[in-house]
């Protein structure tokens, strides 16, 4: 797969973007990830947010995963409309299991005039300080926690206390529009038949219909 991030060339790279990441397995992408995307983007001023899909998630069984290429096919589906979002094909280029340091290695390389911000769920970052070289990761880009209203603030508290101070400086906070969608549950919806109808893009939506992607999920 080629990556259309790469074909921009060094002129984006000199400007000195705020670039924003936003990885997963995207297994399906719905509206939630474009939420806390473009949420991120208008908070922080973000002059791009690349979407990256894992190619082998670490902690995850292949088995259960849909292909590659279905789950890039649906990212690119669910992004095209907006001009702020690209898709990366970074992770699923790379061969060896999706660690978001060795990402963040390579997008240095290639943009190294440019502001990186990880954009992930506070669920997810709870546990960031087991991730794989998880203080070099701060060193390679700052970490933009996306939450409901509401949330549970000790948790992201005590997500922080486990970080070093200068850690914990690398880190910010965006609230985003409560909206309670997981792929997980979609992959149980389509298995059962039921409709995902205005929980995803219609473009994903007829993807998945006509490619029949979960319904022989374990």
């Amino acid at each position: 797969m080629n990556d259309p991030t790469a074909r921009r060339g060094s002129g984006n790279a000199a400007r000195g973007r705020r670039l924003g990441l936003l990885g997963g397995t995207f297994d399906p992408i719905h509206y939630g990830h474009l939420i806390a995307a473009q949420s991120a983007a208008e908070e922080l001023s973000l002059d791009q947010v690349l979407f990256i899909p894992c190619g082998i998630p670490p902690h995850k069984d292949m088995a259960t995963v849909a292909p590659a290429a279905d789950r890039h096919a649906l990212t690119r589906l669910a992004t095209e409309d907006n001009p702020l979002f690209q898709v990366s094909t970074v992770e699923l280029d790379r061969p060896g299991p999706s660690y978001t340091v060795h990402t963040l290695d390579q997008l240095t390389a290639l943009y190294p005039d440019d502001r990186l911000f990880v954009v992930v769920g506070l669920d997810a970052f709870a546990g960031v300080a087991g991730w794989y070289e998880s203080e070099r990761l701060f060193r390679l880009a700052e970490f933009v926690v996306v939450s409901r209203p509401g949330y549970n603030g000790t948790l992201l508290e005590e997500s922080l206390g486990a970080l070093a101070p200068w850690q914990r400086e690398r880190v910010l906070s965006v609230s985003i529009p409560s909206l309670d969608i997981s792929s997980t549950e979609l992959r149980d919806r389509v298995r059962r038949g039921r409709s995902i109808r205005y929980l995803v893009p219609e473009a994903v939506r007829h993807y998945i219909k006509e490619n029949r992607l979960y319904l022989d999920d374990k």
